[in-house]
């Protein structure tokens, strides 16, 4: 959320960046509330002194045996009035806060201003995409082939999306997940959390997914709670409502979650097999920092993601967000890409984003400098570290043979129990 004193400073700055990022929201209308809210509360202030002093007046022609018939009717219409305007502003500060909470944040000045995706750009690239002198299998094919993945029986279960891992196929997903894991615990620094798969709607607004995407979360009525569509979710919002010290920062959780999102705008768009889920598996990296450092820690966040696909041996590249990609609650945002060979495209593994202090002022999240000091809102920083299902398919078309069997990768292989080739009988 933005802070609302610099919207009314900069009104053409916001108005230009939530054009850049292609968001409708109307800054007139809510400068037009919040000046009227300002009003109002300074002519409520006026008539309440006026109200203190009549009474102190009221009390003192009393005191003395005078007539205050007419001052005390004059107190009671200012009562009345205060009340009217209590409910007037009441009404339009929820007016304020509804147009606030729908303002994006404002892209970071080092991120480029685009329409779409086609503007993002490429800052990097690692590895050569691998060539093959043998017809390749898709990872549907593989998996088929292999007998290590089941998407018409989790069809079966739950519907299109929800795919059953078998077999070698999820001692694979869970080697990613542990190898992930150990290495943000072990070389990154990060502490381990394991946090519910359901939030409530509190939680939801504070990283910002509430309101703009509802329609694409998993809603239980009964409970009021959303099955989460990131450990973004869970892991920023503990923190929610607390002041830390700034001895305390920077702080360094790494989470394991299943993610589920309905993708309700994916219509018409290539659903086949890993290419596009409502539920996958991910390994998450939330950062809370001071302000001054969130943008070296968003590099540093950026090279610890990397350095699993490195480890992996797999080719990748980085793209950096335009203004016209960015989500909503992002000042900047990386993106990773691994390699489909059968695919011949760049496949979405990562995203890498630096929130500022928008998320912070949502949830509340704020920390002081030293005892005694104003409170400030830090800044929080996420990125998958990294999302296991578009990773799968590079990691099996990328690893196949041309006997149609997949080699596993060095850094997994102790999480394979020593396994070094995944056949349709794995224990073979």
């Amino acid at each position: 959320m933005l802070d609302i004193k610099f919207i009314r400073e900069n009104p053409e700055l916001v108005k230009i960046a939530v054009q850049n990022k292609n968001e409708k929201a109307d800054v007139d209308a809510l400068l037009h509330h919040d000046e009227e809210r300002r009003t109002l509360i300074f002519r409520v202030e006026e008539l309440k002194q006026q109200r203190n002093q009549n009474s102190k007046e009221v009390s003192e022609r009393k005191r003395r045996g005078e007539e205050a018939g007419e001052l005390i009717e004059n107190t009671r219409l200012i009562s009345e009035e205060i009340k009217a305007m209590d409910e007037k502003l009441a009404e339009i500060e929820v007016s304020v806060h509804e147009q606030l909470i729908r303002l994006p944040n404002l892209p970071h000045e080092s991120t480029p201003v685009g329409k779409d995706a086609s503007d993002n750009v490429e800052v990097k690239r690692f590895g050569q995409l691998p060539e093959f002198d043998f017809p390749i299998l898709n990872h549907l094919e593989l998996g088929e082939r292999l007998d290590i993945l089941d998407f018409k029986r989790g069809g079966k279960i739950t519907g299109s999306g929800f795919p059953v891992y078998k077999g070698a196929g999820a001692r694979l997903e869970r080697a990613l997940i542990n190898f992930m894991l150990d290495l943000h615990i072990e070389k990154h620094g990060y502490t381990e959390i394991f946090p519910p798969f359901l939030a409530n709607g509190e939680s939801m607004f504070g990283t910002g997914q509430l309101p703009k995407l509802q329609e694409d979360m998993y809603y239980i009525g009964k409970d009021d709670l959303y099955l989460i569509p990131t450990a973004e979710v869970p892991v920023t919002n503990l923190l929610r409502d607390e002041m830390l010290d700034s001895a305390d920062l920077p702080v360094k959780y790494t989470a394991y979650s299943a993610c589920f999102r309905r993708e309700a705008g994916s219509y018409g768009k290539d659903t086949r097999g890993f290419l596009r889920v409502h539920q996958f598996n991910k390994v998450e990296m939330v950062n809370f920092v001071l302000p001054e450092t969130s943008y070296s820690v968003h590099e540093q966040m950026l090279m610890e993601a990397t350095e699993i696909l490195e480890l992996l041996e797999l080719p990748y590249r980085v793209l950096l967000l335009c203004s016209g990609d960015l989500s909503f609650s992002a000042a900047k945002c990386y993106d990773i890409e691994t390699w489909s060979p059968a695919e011949q495209k760049w496949l979405e593994t990562s995203s890498v984003s630096n929130f500022e202090d928008f998320q912070a002022r949502r949830a509340n999240i704020r920390f002081r400098r030293e005892q005694g000091a104003k409170p400030e809102f830090l800044h929080t920083l996420n990125g998958s570290g990294l999302a296991t299902s578009r990773l799968m398919v590079s990691l099996l078309e990328t690893y196949q043979t041309d006997e149609g069997t997949v080699l596993v990768p060095s850094v997994l292989k102790p999480y394979m129990n020593g396994l070094n080739v995944i056949k349709r009988n794995y224990h073979d």
